[in-house]
């Protein structure tokens, strides 16, 4: 069993609902980042491989967007996942890893703002972090912010 993946079942089990999502995140980011070495190794297979993945989790995070409750925040994740997979698409045409690098960091300070939920702050915590997140990443960790607590996030069984 590799590290990465005793990784994933420890963070899984007992795991909230955001921490879930959080989990998802991180296996997001590693498959962009896979991806990017693929790239700048012009390993095809790799590559595939990879961002067949990441859309398949994409695909999960949208399945999760609570569109009765959600919101602002459920339009403003939908609209993030929609840019997220066309820019793997324009990566992947492109062969551009830089374009992947890009959509990683994007995907951190989205993944930043759920985790904020997920740990109990003081609201003046949550508000300078938006304010401290440059505007392309606060575009769409705002809305979740907002989100009263048992709004935040649905999951379907």
């Amino acid at each position: 069993m590799t590290t990465e993946l005793s990784y994933r079942k420890l963070a899984v089990h007992g795991a909230s609902p955001i921490g879930l999502m959080i989990v998802l995140f991180d296996t997001l980011a590693g498959d962009l980042r896979r991806a990017a070495d693929a790239l700048r190794k012009n390993d095809i297979e790799a590559r595939c491989k990879e961002l067949n993945h990441a859309a398949l989790v994409l695909g999960q995070l949208e399945s999760w967007l609570d569109w009765e409750k959600g919101g602002e925040a459920a339009r403003s994740l939908a609209t993030f996942y929609a840019r997220l997979r066309a820019r793997m698409m324009e990566a992947s045409i492109k062969k551009s890893a830089a374009i992947l690098d890009t959509q990683i960091e994007m995907l951190l300070g989205v993944r930043s703002a759920w985790q904020l939920l997920d740990t109990p702050v003081p609201e003046t915590s949550e508000k300078q972090a938006i304010a401290s997140m440059d505007h392309s990443r606060a575009e769409y960790a705002a809305p979740i912010m907002e989100m009263p607590d048992r709004v935040r996030f649905s999951q379907s069984a």
